[in-house]
């Protein structure tokens, strides 16, 4: 890989002296230096209602810009870096030192502030860290430092008043995918983006050079995707009423098996504070009632009272064709669930698509006819086994391969994103050995080709399905 990157604007080189200079410890000796003394007046010179405010709506013309790759520079204080790896050596054990051992705890990483540049502007005690599950398990322990961030522009707020409300563009939180396992760097994106071309919820995103000064200059950290999280813009943004509750579903109860409800399996992002996870009991109700086999005019019914079935079978059969392995289905994660006051619907959202548009791992992603999916996965089974909710899928299979999936949409697109990105992954600017999931030049063009033949087999396989099914 090349070791050549650009260097970071004037005014960043002004600012990182300063900002290692104010370095200092919170109260609490455990926590990371917070970068500047919460009891010195910040220089926010470069704030403005547009680039920082809370009062506008989030620009999503300027920050996720299609055909574009971005730029952030991050600048994280020496102390403040020590003290993010070695968080992570105190949860995965050594940096390289294998595949680390399994998370024990729910807890993120830490956050630490830094300071994050765009274009020239400056972002003040913006929180960072670093995000994820396997992908940053398995990278760290194998010695990649291209590990997935989260940026919360206010994290910092009640330590810096000055930054009260601090937005990017009207976006409070970030987050960025390093494209783990993925040699193409474009699934996160382009699978994000079928979903919604799909009809579905789904976060925008863009491509985002990362670079990370954390005492020693900048070093480009690789090829990102610049992501929008759900529970800050996408249910403001993609529903009409954001007042709903929000969930990430994730471990036992996520899979929806009878028996399996509780609330710690659904997290909430939203109205945190009502404990009431009714709707999510209620769907359980409806999916394992006995009504299913002795009338199930009914059973659907009082399904569709709490679920939006169809936009469940929209995602399903999207997921099925694309090949998406790592979520409902094989995994329990990777799904958000939204209650929307407008319908009082749950909708499911799709979320982390790096692994998508590839057979998988994990007994791998699921065939078409769902062919050893058991009750384990009820939300799967029950409803391709019921006949009308069959028809239903059957439909959106070949609305998938027609639209949003279909070889004349995507090939253009993947070409069109290889060619963007490229000069940043692979070529003159291309990334570094140790920030990279690449072994060689050759993996990237490689990986390209193998998605442009994917989407070409895929629909085959596709159209054969649905004749059988005739």
């Amino acid at each position: 890989m090349k070791n050549t990157h650009s260097s970071l604007p004037a005014l960043i080189l002004i600012l990182i002296p300063l900002l290692l200079l104010g370095a200092c410890s919170n109260d609490d000796p455990s926590a990371p230096a917070t970068g500047t003394p919460a009891d010195e007046e910040l220089d926010i010179s470069d704030w403005t209602e547009t680039t920082h405010g809370n009062g506008v709506d989030p620009d999503y013309d300027e920050v996720f810009a299609e055909g574009t790759v971005k730029r952030l520079d991050i600048v994280i204080s020496a102390d403040n870096w020590r003290a993010m790896l070695d968080d992570m050596t105190a949860t995965y054990g050594p940096f390289g030192s294998g595949g680390g051992p399994p998370k024990i705890d729910d807890d993120n990483p830490i956050w630490v502030p830094g300071s994050v540049f765009y274009e020239e502007t400056q972002w003040y005690q913006v929180g960072v860290r670093f995000k994820g599950n396997s992908s940053l398990r398995t990278s760290w322990g194998r010695g990649t430092m291209k590990l997935p961030l989260k940026l919360d522009f206010d994290e910092f707020e009640d330590t810096y008043p000055q930054i009260l409300n601090q937005r990017f563009y009207g976006f409070k939180q970030l987050s960025l995918s390093s494209g783990y396992d993925d040699q193409s760097l474009i699934r996160e994106k382009v699978t994000a983006d079928i979903f919604r071309e799909a009809g579905l919820s789904s976060a925008r995103s863009t491509f985002c050079r990362i670079f990370i000064d954390h005492g020693e200059g900048p070093v480009y950290f690789g090829l990102y995707t610049l992501l929008e999280v759900v529970d800050d813009t996408v249910i403001e943004a993609q529903f009409d009423d954001d007042n709903g509750n929000l969930y990430k579903p994730e471990g036992q109860g996520a899979s929806f098996e009878a028996g399996t409800f509780a609330e710690t399996w659904f997290e909430k992002q939203s109205n945190e504070d009502e404990g009431d996870w009714s709707d999510i009991a209620s769907l359980f109700d409806a999916l394992h009632a006995t009504t299913r086999t002795s009338d199930p005019e009914l059973w659907r019914s009082d399904l569709e009272d709490v679920l939006d079935v169809d936009v469940f079978l929209n995602w399903l059969a999207v997921n099925t064709v694309i090949q998406n392995w790592d979520t409902y289905g094989r995994m329990t994660h990777n799904y958000y669930l939204y209650n929307d006051p407008q319908t009082g619907l749950l909708n499911w959202i799709p979320w982390d698509n790096n692994e998508a548009l590839q057979e998988g791992k994990q007994g791998g992603a699921l065939p078409l006819d769902f062919q050893g999916v058991d009750s384990s996965w009820p939300l799967i089974r029950y409803l391709y086994d019921d006949e009308v909710f069959r028809t239903r899928y059957l439909t959106q299979v070949q609305a998938t391969i027609d639209g949003a999936f279909s070889p004349t949409r995507m090939i253009p697109i993947y070409q069109a994103a290889a060619t963007l990105i490229e000069p940043y992954v692979v070529g003159t600017e291309g990334e570094l050995d140790g920030y990279t999931f690449l072994q060689s030049v050759g993996d990237f063009s490689t990986a390209i080709s193998e998605l442009i033949q994917h989407v070409s087999e895929r629909n085959t396989l596709a159209e054969d399905y649905i004749d059988q099914q005739q």
